[in-house]
């Protein structure tokens, strides 16, 4: 079968994103080089830059087609239903999303203070929609009196955090199933803003 026309640019592309992802997550954007990155790509210096100019650009590049993944998959889980519901998918849409990308969260998290001040704004305009959809969600099970929260944005951050608890410890040989990880976590989700009869 003939060769497509540029399909080892693609995949040589596809490697040097692996490999900086990889470097990133494990040691830290600053003290990963431009030659490091070279080298576990098996590549010279200066054909990495035929790829990218720059550290910076792989960096964002990283990060917005991570969060530009995560919404365009959320939206397709967004199903308009009950609020309580709805939360529920939420969490369970996050951990199964998140749970094969652990690289990701972790440059997620560590290194946006890396980022370019334009790089930044448009990757963490990017992470606060994102946020706002969960917030979004508190607020209208807020309103229909599903919710007893006091602070919207703070509830939400709080329940991400918790989700992303989960990519710390689970395993796929584990005690539990990544469903019943998923059920549960949901459970307690709803449980921390559900209104408790007096």
């Amino acid at each position: 079968m003939a060769r497509t026309k540029g399909s080892d640019s693609k995949l040589t592309e596809l490697r040097i994103r692996k490999v900086a992802l990889n470097l990133f997550s494990q040691y830290g954007y600053a003290a990963v080089s431009m030659r490091k990155i070279a080298s576990k790509a098996d590549l010279q210096v200066g054909a990495l830059y035929l790829y990218t100019p720059n550290k910076q650009t792989l960096l964002f590049n990283l990060l917005k087609t991570h969060m530009d993944s995560l919404l365009k998959n959320w939206v397709v889980e967004n199903i308009e239903t009950a609020p309580d519901k709805r939360l529920k998918i939420f969490t369970k849409f996050h951990i199964r999303f998140h749970i094969n990308r652990v690289e990701y969260v972790n440059i997620s998290y560590n290194e946006l203070k890396n980022l370019t001040e334009e790089n930044f704004e448009h990757v963490n305009s990017l992470r606060s929609e994102y946020e706002k959809s969960l917030e979004e969600i508190l607020t209208f099970g807020r309103d229909q009196g599903y919710f007893d929260i006091k602070d919207v944005k703070l509830t939400a951050l709080a329940i991400i955090a918790m989700l992303n608890g989960v990519l710390k410890w689970y395993r796929t040989d584990g005690r539990l199933s990544l469903c019943d990880v998923e059920e549960i976590y949901s459970e307690m989700a709803y449980k921390s803003v559900m209104v408790v009869d007096n």
